[in-house]
């Protein structure tokens, strides 16, 4: 399978190669010791198709491939994961909104996404609910013109500064007893609890708690059909993992190129360490991850382009991408000796951020699972 990079493609990954120098490189540092994120750059990230660019030109996108998205995301995990983190948290709204938002749902938040001018989150993990989204608990019930929210969202990536964004919950109403939903919910019109949540990973991505206690957001807040959000949450995940897989090569890149570059350079015993052979096998064994990683998301892209929803390539990918990106982050460490695990240097940024990596959607033993039952045809789950 050929996955060369075109005239075209190349050009753009220049154009952004140069963006990430000069926009991206000199502030990843002051973000990443206060824990804050320059929502700046997603406005100047949306020239290049990063928001909602694989939407075809009539709903507002540029019609970009899967292959020429994952080598865009490649490029994000490289410069910094957090920036790579928040972008594909933009999209999962943009996604929702596309395929089922009314004409007044798009104008009033879809428009504003794909300029990069709001601040979004993603509701769907609960304090109880992390890989089987199926038991959400949070509830909304209709009360006249209002649905009531009731509910807590955690490890909501964005949730600590987003304007408005999605939630799942439970839905009870006239015509839907249980079933889960997709609501928009508003924070200026709709306030809610939130908790910061420091975590070890991605400290630029604003993790919450949400909190909804009676929350009251308006009828038309509904997006899409009751009780349809599992199958359209569940829809979503073939081309989220394909993100987080390409994210994950971009950042073992990264530790990768230091880490080459750091042998060449580095004296011990009056000579390069590159020159030691066990040097020179932590290399080899890298840029080996590091291939077959890039090799199999750019084939999970291409399923997605040809219209295949990509269960079982998302999965092996995003499996296989973020356990070989750490891996590589921890070769590189090693590497790097005492400089390797020095706070305010990428190594052990990368390090850290490379770990999350094999946790969101789904962990690396849920993709076990899933590649397991498009093989058999039989789940280990239930």
């Amino acid at each position: 399978m050929d996955f060369d990079l075109t005239e075209e493609q190349t050009e753009l990954r220049d154009a952004i190669r140069r963006f990430m120098a000069a926009e991206v490189d000199p502030v990843v540092e002051e973000h990443e010791r206060d824990g804050t994120f320059p929502y700046e750059l997603l406005t100047k990230l949306a020239r290049f198709g990063y928001l909602g660019g694989w939407l075809p030109e009539e709903q507002g996108g540029l019609g970009i491939s899967r292959v020429t998205w994952a080598m865009m995301i490649e490029e994000l995990g490289y410069a910094w994961p957090s920036l790579r983190t928040m972008v594909n948290i933009s999209n999962g709204p943009i996604q929702r909104l596309a395929a089922y938002g009314t004409d007044e749902q798009k104008k009033r938040y879809l428009e504003p996404l794909l300029e990069g001018r709001a601040r979004v989150f993603n509701g769907i993990t609960e304090p109880e609910v992390g890989s089987n989204v199926a038991e959400i608990r949070t509830r909304a019930e209709l009360d006249g013109d209002s649905w009531v929210i009731n509910g807590r969202k955690l490890w909501i990536t964005g949730g600590a500064w987003g304007d408005y964004g999605t939630i799942v919950a439970r839905t009870y109403s006239p015509t839907c007893d249980g079933g889960l939903s997709l609501f928009l919910v508003d924070k200026a019109e709709s306030p809610f609890e939130v908790r910061m949540v420091d975590t070890m990973v991605l400290r630029s991505t604003g993790t919450a708690e949400l909190g909804f206690d009676g929350v009251r957001i308006p009828k038309g807040n509904l997006l899409g059909a009751e009780g349809q959000a599992l199958k359209a949450t569940l829809a979503g995940l073939g081309v989220a993992r394909v993100n987080v897989a390409m994210g994950a090569v971009g950042a073992a890149q990264r530790a990768f190129d230091l880490a080459l570059e750091h042998a060449r350079t580095r004296r011990q015993f009056g000579r390069p360490i590159g020159s030691f052979q066990l040097v020179q096998k932590h290399l080899v064994d890298m840029r080996t991850r590091i291939d077959a990683a890039r090799a199999l998301t750019y084939a999970a892209a291409a399923a997605l382009d040809k219209g295949r929803p990509a269960k079982m390539e998302g999965s092996i990918a995003k499996l296989y991408a973020t356990e070989a990106a750490h891996e590589v982050a921890d070769m590189a460490l090693q590497i790097h000796g005492g400089l390797g695990y020095a706070t305010g240097f990428p190594i052990e940024r990368i390090f850290r951020d490379t770990r999350g990596g094999t946790i969101p959607e789904g962990t690396s033993e849920i993709q076990t699972l899933i590649i397991g039952r498009e093989l058999t045809g039989l789940s280990a789950i239930k």
